[in-house]
């Protein structure tokens, strides 16, 4: 039976994201399921002072978020569910980008028997840290250009219980800096393309629990990385620490790594070459 290739999106995002994917996919007869997130998507709520023109930053800052509260358990119990399904029509290849490695990690660890190889997209594998974020404070992440986008944030972070950033303001500077940071081997069109299939909160709550992984259950299951060589919001050396660490944790079951000249969102510019990747990947599986 041929694999479904189940795609979780990352922080201050929505399933929308990989909309260009999947139609590559498709094209290429592959079965895909890309879920919204708790708290992300049709799940979230959508601030009228942020969506509207002109914007309305006072309502914006104090607006609530479908975030508050929720933490990576709530994350993976979804993914894990909808998991459960998809396999009973066969393999399944599980892929998370960015900050989506953490729930793809955490259902790999709960139920390990149901998922046939794990793909990390540039993606946060902090299975060697104290805590899931703790990798913000490697000297590797020193590279990145996310971080001068996010600050200043939005409103009152503990408030709000997100961190709440503005990629639709008009400042000229903050939207080249984003594209930077993000996708750089994508037009200004593209970009924008992007914002719309992203949300302002980011859920900081899952960057503070600590790790879920053991060679026992997550090191089981076979897993790839595929390294962004051009990513700016986490640099491909910080990427190679996760492997590293991934493999001394579970070194029976070390990475296969793949590497693409991508920015951190190339995804969404350049579907077709992630469809490829992907695509080799599940026959492997089918």
């Amino acid at each position: 039976m041929p694999p479904t290739i189940v795609l979780v999106h990352g922080a201050a995002s929505t399933a929308a994201v990989w909309a260009p994917l999947q139609r590559e996919l498709a094209l290429r007869g592959h079965r895909s399921l890309a879920p919204d997130l708790p708290g992300h998507g049709a799940n979230a709520h959508h601030p009228p002072g942020y969506y509207q023109c002109p914007q309305d930053l006072d309502a914006f800052a104090s607006a609530p978020s479908a975030l508050a509260g929720i933490g990576l358990d709530d994350y993976a119990e979804h993914v894990e569910r909808l998991v459960r399904r998809v396999a009973e029509h066969g393999p399944v290849l599980l892929v998370g980008t960015s900050a989506g490695g953490l729930p793809i990690t955490a259902v790999a660890e709960r139920a390990p028997g149901l998922v046939d190889r794990l793909v990390y997209l540039s993606a946060w594998c902090a299975v060697g840290c104290a805590s899931a974020g703790e990798h913000a404070s490697w000297p590797e992440h020193g590279g990145n250009l996310l971080d001068g986008v996010l600050w200043p944030v939005i409103g009152d972070p503990e408030r709000l219980g997100v961190l709440r950033f503005n990629l639709r303001t008009a400042d000229p500077e903050i939207f080249r800096a984003a594209k930077a940071a993000l996708m750089a081997d994508g037009t200004d069109d593209e970009f924008r393309a992007l914002v719309d299939a992203m949300e302002p909160d980011v859920n900081f709550r899952i960057g503070a629990q600590p790790p879920f992984a053991t060679a026992e259950r997550w090191g089981r299951v076979p897993r790839t990385y595929v390294r962004f060589e051009a990513d700016r919001s986490l640099p491909p050396a910080e990427q190679d620490r996760m492997i590293a660490e991934g493999d001394a944790l579970a070194p029976a079951q070390r990475f296969e790594v793949r590497s693409i000249d991508s920015s951190h969102a190339g995804y969404f510019c350049r579907p077709a070459e992630f469809a490829d990747l992907l695509g080799d990947i599940a026959a492997e599986l089918g």
